[in-house]
């Protein structure tokens, strides 16, 4: 699974984070509520020193809140690195390249009355908003000794807001 942010405005203490971009790609061999998981993660090169540490803090849970509770399932980091990520919103597409190691799209399905959207899921990226159901039209990975290909599965997208508390 390759998840990733595009932070439009945030800060961490007194350390802006306005258009940076984070992406972790994860690795789970089973259910993943039920498994431990393998996971790396790539930030934006574009960021300063004291931006990577409040990155790195957040998004590999050391700072608590929800990512705190995500991270419980990470048994492995296989590494921290500082790579190009290019984000995409256009409409309803979204894309991600990730350096040389990894690349997505994704295009939102249309039901009937507009958006398919989830709400609610356990493992939630982004807790209290909806996530619109989209189709990857590609995604590659390979870092780490793993190497994916899934093209025509599912993804999805929303807004985000986190906290510590």
């Amino acid at each position: 699974m390759l998840v990733a942010w595009h932070v439009d405005q945030g800060r961490f203490g007194e350390v802006s984070l306005d258009d940076l971009n984070v992406a972790l790609a994860v690795h789970s061999p089973g259910h993943m509520a039920k498994v431990k998981w393998k996971a790396a993660l790539y930030l934006d090169e574009r960021a300063s020193r004291d931006q990577q540490e409040a990155l790195t803090k957040i998004f590999s849970g050391q700072a608590g809140g929800h990512l705190g509770r995500i991270a419980q399932h990470i048994d492995q980091l296989l590494g921290v690195r500082s790579v190009a990520i290019e984000y995409r919103a256009e409409g309803k597409r979204r894309s991600i390249r990730v350096g040389n190691v990894a690349e997505a799209t994704i295009q939102a399905l249309e039901g009937p009355a507009g958006d398919v959207t989830v709400s609610g899921h356990p493992l939630a990226i982004a807790p209290g908003f909806p996530a619109v159901a989209a189709r990857s039209d590609k995604l590659r990975y390979r870092d780490h000794g793993y190497s994916w290909e899934i093209s025509h599965k599912n993804g999805f997208y929303s807004p985000f807001q986190y906290s510590n508390g």
